[in-house]
This record gives C-alpha cells, structure tokens and sequence, in this order.
C-alpha cells in the first residue's frame, strides 16, 4: 500500500500556501494533492516522496497530520477504466471511503488512489491484473 499524508487545516486565506510551504522548506515534493474543505476546516491529502517527514515537518509547524495506507491501481486511458475497476469492487464486497484520481508520472497512466478498511484489496485487485503502485 501507498502512504499518503493527511493534514487537517484551517480553511482560511493562505493556509494553503502555508502548508506547502513548510514541505517546500523541507524539500518534499509532492506528487498528488486532493484538499476538501468545510466551514472552518478541510482535510488535505498528499502523496509525496518522503511522507515520514512530512508528518514531523508539518507538525512541528502546527498541523494535526498523519499518514494513511492508501491503494494506488493504475488505471487504462479509455471511457469505463475507472468504471471496471469499481464494478470489480463492488462485486467483491469492497467498500471505499473515498477517491480520487492521480497521474503516474513514470508510467504516463492515470492512477486511481482510494482508501478503503478492507486489507484484502490489494490482493484481490492483483489478482484480478491490475499493477498496483508502493510508490509514485
């Protein structure tokens, strides 16, 4: 599985900015970035190339932040990749608690990034073709 970063952040004017900067400073690069907001607060997920340090970066500059096991597949670039991935899923009993898509930039293929509580995902979807990424 994949490590992603999450960061609960005020939703204010710059705090953004005053997030990536701190990974900047600490030159982390981040790959994928999916920031949902509320009222008061969002949750900003990444995937960057050192997440461990992104933690105690990030909390040393103030941040409630920690890391979460993600799947990451690589998807096709035709209409219905996403579509058979999920329809795979769901016909395994598998639950997703969110999704999102990214780009492997190696690979020059879209990646589907979600997390899910069930730990045979992984298996499954290997079992049924499909490459999964520990790293982008």
């Amino acid at each position: 599985m994949l490590n992603q970063v999450s960061v609960f952040a005020e939703n204010t004017k710059g705090a953004l900015r005053k997030m990536t900067s701190v990974l900047a400073d600490a030159n982390i690069n981040i790959y994928t970035m999916l920031a949902n907001d509320s009222a008061e607060f969002g949750i900003i997920r990444l995937i960057v190339t050192d997440p461990e340090l992104a933690v105690k970066k990030l909390k040393e500059a103030g941040y409630q932040c920690h890391t979460d096991k993600v799947v990451a597949v690589e998807m096709g670039d035709t209409p219905g990749c996403l579509d058979k991935i999920l329809d795979n899923l769901r016909q395994a009993n598998i639950s997703i608690d969110y999704l999102y898509i990214s780009y492997n930039r190696q690979a020059s293929t879209p990646v589907a990034v979600f997390k899910t509580r069930e730990r045979e995902t992984e298996t499954f979807l290997r079992g049924k073709g499909y490459t999964l990424l520990d790293s982008f």
